[in-house]
């Protein structure tokens, strides 16, 4: 197949194959060589999501990738979001507002409509940029998926792009995955095909040779290069959480995590987990919540199941004798209800009608309304005995909290946010992305008990790490292949 400078689709052999980091690390890399890049994925299953500058829904990975680029996110770089709020369904998020509510079997009989928006934010994202760099999900082998399928190779042959796949040798039999991949494709599917990545590699690359030959005899597919293992690397998690941390400094403030059933963004936690003062654990069904300085409860998308899932944990008993103690609690978006005294869901918005008493720590009271709250938003936080600090991030939630006074610690722009009370102990805001500015970071480790904070600089950080996994595809990855008609602006492998 003859590349053209419109499109390159990475799709992978798995879930958590590299399609997120290649995707960015290669928008990066094109990014710096001056040409106008963009990224997109056309269907992505997470609970991390991001606001785009008009108000609309996206997934975080294509945030992130289009700071690869340079350039602000938009809905139509994804275009069908979807987020999980049981184990059989899902919100529906198409063009960055949420449509509907559908079980897994009837959105496999939707997808066929949602293909024209699909195609509708493609076509756009083509007519502004050089090129656009698409990520796939999950794996184009799952053939129970097949049908109408605009998430993998369904898309490939409606928008005529060519495909590379990616697989993860860390996770063993890396040439299974491949091969295997590439023979359960149709013929034109594979034939679209131009190329393999193999990611994560350790050691030395000698040792790989063989099989590396054996794989392009075997499909008549090259290997488009070999990355290795960036020890360390930390990007946002498309999903999965993420509970690597640096190296930790003499000093650190041990803050702890309740996992929900139906955690979202916990990439909120993504500047303690690199802040070399703190030491994050995120706790998970059946564990006992441990002693901490700090303890965050996450938002969720499911807020009065997941408030009764804590409860089953006996985590509100832990919390209790938490603060009882002297300990310091949070609450960031749904967390932010659970504090307080009540959440109703009248129109069954996240699960069955009905009411829910809260942990009773806020006198706040929440009800789920059918219009989703979406903006970014900036102002200033203040947190007890402290100075007014400049704090941004933006919110996602169904509820409207009742309660809030107009001394409430975070002042938006577009209003007071949030509540302290418990002699200063409890916290909640709806601000996700409140630990990203240094600022309002330390001032929250400061309330939490840190002395002499030492918090980094997390958008430095963030473009570091973009630029690392950039330069390691430069060197690794043969783009002038991928890229015939600039390949005056890369170096062959």
């Amino acid at each position: 197949m003859q590349l053209t400078t419109q499109a390159l689709m990475v799709q992978g052999t798995t879930s958590d194959a590299g399609k997120s980091v290649l995707v960015a690390g290669l928008c990066r890399v094109l990014a710096r060589k001056g040409i106008r890049v963009a990224p997109f994925k056309s269907q992505n299953m997470a609970l991390n999501s991001a606001v785009t500058q008009d108000g609309g829904e996206i997934g975080r990975a294509q945030a992130v990738q289009a700071q690869a680029c340079g350039i602000e996110p938009t809905v139509h770089m994804n275009p069908v979001l979807l987020k999980p709020n049981t184990d059989i369904g899902a919100q529906v998020i198409v063009q960055g507002k949420a449509l509907a509510d559908m079980d897994a079997v009837g959105y496999h009989g939707y997808k066929k409509v949602v293909m024209g928006p699909v195609m509708d934010s493609f076509q756009q994202l083509q007519s502004q940029y050089q090129t656009v760099v698409i990520e796939g999900a999950g794996s184009p082998a799952e053939i129970n998926l097949r049908e109408n399928d605009v998430a993998n190779m369904g898309f490939a042959e409606e928008a005529d792009v060519p495909v590379i796949i990616v697989a993860d040798i860390d996770r063993g039999g890396v040439f299974a995955h491949l091969y295997g991949t590439l023979a359960l494709l149709s013929e034109s599917e594979q034939n679209r095909v131009i190329g393999f990545v193999i990611n994560r590699f350790r050691g030395d690359i000698k040792l790989l040779a063989p099989g590396l030959d054996w794989l392009e005899e075997k499909t008549g597919k090259p290997v488009l290069g070999v990355l290795p293992y960036l020890h360390g690397l930390m990007l946002e998690a498309e999903d999965a959480i993420n509970v690597q941390q640096v190296a930790p400094a003499a000093q650190q403030l041990k803050v702890v995590v309740p996992v929900l059933t139906r955690v979202s963004n916990h990439t909120d936690f993504d500047p303690l987990r690199m802040h070399p003062q703190v030491d994050l654990q995120f706790v998970g069904k059946g564990e006992l919540l441990p002693p901490a300085d700090l303890i965050i409860i996450p938002g969720t998308k499911s807020v009065r199941s997941d408030l009764a899932f804590l409860r089953e944990q006996g985590w509100d008993q832990q919390i209790a004798r938490h603060v009882r103690l002297g300990g310091k609690l949070m609450g960031i978006c749904g967390g932010y209800q659970m504090l307080g005294e009540s959440i109703a869901d009248p129109n069954g918005i996240e699960s069955e009608s009905g009411e829910s008493r809260g942990l009773g720590y806020l006198q706040t009271s929440t009800v789920l309304a059918p219009q989703k709250q979406l903006k970014r938003t900036q102002g200033q936080l203040t947190m007890p005995d402290q100075q007014a600090v400049p704090v941004r991030g933006y919110e996602i939630h169904a509820g409207v909290t009742e309660g809030v006074r107009s001394d409430a610690p975070v002042q938006l722009t577009d209003g007071p946010d949030g509540q302290i009370a418990f002699n200063g102990q409890v916290f909640g805001t709806y601000l996700h992305g409140i630990f990203e500015q240094r600022e309002a970071c330390d001032a929250i480790l400061a309330w939490a008990g840190l002395t002499a904070t030492q918090t980094p600089d997390f958008d430095v950080l963030r473009e570091q790490q973009i630029d690392r996994l950039a330069d390691a595809i430069e060197q690794h990855m043969d783009l002038a292949r991928l890229w015939p008609q600039w390949q005056d602006k890369f170096s062959a492998v």
